[in-house]
């Protein structure tokens, strides 16, 4: 019997959605394969078909995520405030857990590399020690402003967060006093 891609999409889905939702709340160690299955209201024999484990699962989203931006960018020397806002639009649930308290740095570097690839060599000049910094304090402040705005159900709208975002980097903070 063939099974209907639209059922196993959702299915895929679910799953995904669920280990998002239990990953915002707990780190990955303690997440199970049955956890996920029953909240998710599958058998653990279903996860299996589409995941050898929780780990192959965080992959699969992690990589997913990665591949959208990979595909955003392509055509672009550098992402904008707009590219990240859509990002976040577009992936706020599997971003918000990756992201989150019990997120992996290690990701977060990976998602800010494939953003901000082409920054440094259109904004800051190489030769300068400093260029690091400032280049690490831009994408990181730009990156905690949109996890704060996801953290907080995105209670601004997007354009109101990006001419935020645009002031603080153009006019510091003194704007808004």
């Amino acid at each position: 019997m063939k099974k209907h891609p639209e059922i196993t999409k959702k299915t895929k889905q679910s799953l995904i959605e669920v280990f998002c939702e239990l990953y915002c709340q707990k780190p990955i160690e303690k997440i199970t394969v049955q956890e996920i299955a029953n909240k998710a209201g599958y058998n653990r024999s279903t996860f299996y078909q589409y995941f050898t484990d929780v780990y192959d699962l965080l992959n699969f989203v992690e990589n997913d995520i990665l591949d959208y931006i990979q595909e955003k960018m392509k055509d672009k020397e550098q992402a904008d405030t707009r590219d990240i806002l859509l990002l976040f639009e577009e992936k706020g649930t599997s971003l918000n857990a990756l992201l989150g308290d019990c997120g992996n740095i290690r990701f977060m570097e990976k998602v800010k590399n494939e953003i901000f690839s082409g920054v440094q060599k259109y904004c800051f000049p190489k030769d300068n020690a400093v260029t690091p910094y400032l280049l690490e304090f831009q994408v990181s402040t730009a990156f905690s402003l949109l996890r704060l705005w996801q953290r907080r159900q995105k209670d601004l709208p997007p354009d109101e967060l990006y001419n935020l975002i645009d002031r603080l980097f153009t006019s510091g903070i003194s704007f808004a006093i």
